[in-house]
C-alpha cells in the first residue's frame, strides 16, 4: 500500500516546483476565492501527475487510489484536488457502488463546478452506467438532499449516455429542480438536455415545449436545435 501522506507530501514539492504565483492569481480569482492555487494549467499539471506516478510504477491500484484521492482531498490547493480526482478516474472502471460516498464526500467538500462535474461525468456516471439497478435510487438520494451540488450531480451523471439515457430518470430530476433559483442547477438542466438533443433532438424539442423551464435552462436546451 502507498502511504498516502508521504505520497502528498511528495507530490507537493512537485508541484510547488512549477507554482506560478501570477497564474495562482488569476486561477484563484476566476474561480472566486474558492480555493487556493499553485497556479499550473490543466496539461501541464496532468503531465505532472503522470510523471510523478509513473515514478512511483504506474497509476495507483484502486485500493490506493481510494486513499489517496481522500488524503488529497485535505489539501487545501485546488491543483491536490485536480489530482485526487484524476487518480480515481483512472480506476472508474472498478469502482463499486459503495464508492459513491467517497464521491459524495468530494462533491460537498471544496465544493464548486470544476470538481463536481469531473466526478459527476467521469466517476459517479462510470460506476452508475455498471450498476443501472442503482440509478434511481442514488439520484434520488442526492435529489431528497439539501445540497445542490449533489442535485447537480444527479443532473449530470448520465451526460455522456447518449442513447442509453434513462429519460425517466433524467426527467424525474429535471422535475424535481426546475423551480429551483439556483443558477447552477439552472444550466445544469439545460446542459443535460441539450446534451441528449444530439440523440432525439425531437424529445428535447417536446420536452422543452411542454415543460416549464427557466429561460436559462430553455435557452440552453434548445442551443443547437435551431
Amino acid at each position: 500500500m502507498i502511504d498516502p501522506d508521504q505520497f502528498a507530501a511528495d507530490l507537493r514539492e512537485r508541484l510547488a516546483e512549477e507554482a506560478d504565483p501570477d497564474r495562482a492569481a488569476e486561477m484563484r480569482a476566476y474561480m472566486k476565492d474558492r480555493a487556493t492555487f499553485f497556479g499550473i494549467a490543466t496539461e501541464p499539471r496532468r503531465r505532472l501527475l503522470r510523471a510523478f506516478v509513473n515514478q512511483r510504477g504506474g497509476w495507483p491500484k484502486v485500493d490506493d487510489a481510494r486513499a489517496l484521492s481522500r488524503r488529497l482531498w485535505d489539501e487545501p490547493e485546488r491543483e491536490f484536488h485536480y489530482c485526487g480526482q484524476e487518480l480515481l478516474a483512472k480506476r472508474a472502471r472498478v469502482l463499486v457502488p459503495d464508492d459513491l460516498r467517497s464521491v459524495e464526500h468530494f462533491v460537498t467538500h471544496h465544493s464548486w463546478w470544476d470538481t463536481v462535474d469531473f466526478l459527476a461525468t467521469k466517476v459517479a456516471s462510470e460506476i452508475l452506467k455498471r450498476n443501472r439497478d442503482r440509478l434511481e435510487e442514488e439520484t434520488d438520494r442526492w435529489l431528497d438532499s439539501d445540497n445542490f451540488w449533489l442535485q447537480r450531480t444527479a443532473l449530470l451523471c448520465q451526460l455522456k449516455w447518449k442513447a442509453e439515457t434513462n429519460r425517466e430518470v433524467l426527467f424525474s430530476a429535471i422535475e424535481r429542480t426546475r423551480e429551483s433559483p439556483e443558477f447552477f442547477l439552472r444550466k445544469a438542466i439545460g446542459w443535460a438536455l441539450r446534451e441528449y438533443a444530439g440523440t432525439d433532438p425531437e424529445w428535447v424539442r417536446e420536452f422543452v415545449e411542454r415543460t416549464e423551464l427557466s429561460s436559462l435552462s430553455r435557452r440552453e436546451a434548445l442551443k443547437h436545435l435551431g
